[in-house]
């Protein structure tokens, strides 16, 4: 099996006791290559450390929502420069969230649509965090990016069967992981049921989002197999197969390199 995690946070302090054992034993699983968005400015050293530490491990530079207290305007400008120089597979985590009200709209739109004009300038995909959120952010795409060609994934997608299919007609993939799991989470497990297979990516978000198997623990890579048979099962298809398609689209997306 040839597993692609299109979003793992490996540089998370959660993984500094044992990073080399997790990006192990998600080789073991069949998970050879990880996608590792970051979250602040302050992140990315780090990030790009850890992305060297192995092979098959790509980072993506971005300013996350949900940290918009520790951004500064200063920082896009640094991004820019990240960008030009480190050649990431994507920019992201980056995006909107309107479940904690503390955080500004106004100041989380400034951040996001910079990060959506700088995709379009470099011609990377995005990695969208959307919480609560999904319709600011399809309009947000639309206004910013028109028909120039702005591609990417909407993580952990939460949102309904009519905001999928607004955002493939946007050229945008959903990424499922572990909520996708848990029998409660019903709309989510009919939408992946039924959808065109060429618009999904497998993830765990760990350390966060654990299947249901490991609710309350430390999530990590080699959980995918979880969400891959968990997406077979609902489907009615080999779990290979699945595994091929989402591998495929990984690929296609973030221009990964083959796993060595």
């Amino acid at each position: 099996m040839d597993l692609v995690d299109s979003h793992c946070h490996l540089d998370a302090a959660e993984f500094d006791p044992d990073r080399a054992a997790v990006v192990a034993r998600a080789r073991a699983a069949g998970v050879r290559r990880l996608v590792v968005p970051a979250v602040t400015a302050a992140s990315w050293p780090k990030l790009r450390q850890v992305c060297a530490q192995a092979p098959g491990l790509f980072p993506a530079y971005g300013l996350h929502p949900v940290f918009l207290d520790q951004h500064q305007p200063a920082h896009l400008d640094e991004l820019e420069a990240w960008i030009e120089r480190e050649r990431p597979c994507a920019i992201g985590e980056c995006g909107l969230d309107f479940f904690m009200p503390e955080l500004d709209p106004a100041q989380q739109a400034l951040y996001f649509q910079a990060q959506l004009r700088l995709a379009l300038k470099y011609g990377l995909p995005l990695i969208i965090h959307a919480r609560r959120a999904v319709d600011a952010v399809i309009a947000a795409i639309r206004r910013i990016g028109g028909s120039s060609g702005l591609r990417g994934v909407v993580h952990s997608f939460s949102g309904s069967p009519e905001q999928a299919r607004r955002l493939w007609d946007l050229g945008f993939m959903i990424g499922l992981g572990g909520p996708l799991t848990h029998e409660r989470a019903q709309r989510l497990r009919r939408l992946v049921a039924g959808m065109p297979l060429e618009w999904l990516l497998l993830e765990t978000d760990a350390p966060d989002q654990p299947d249901a198997a490991i609710r309350g623990q430390r999530n990590e890579p080699a959980r995918l197999g979880v969400v891959l048979e968990t997406v077979a099962g609902l489907r009615g298809q080999d779990p290979a197969e699945v595994a091929r398609a989402t591998t495929a689209n990984a690929e296609r997306l973030f221009g990964l390199a083959p796993p060595q």
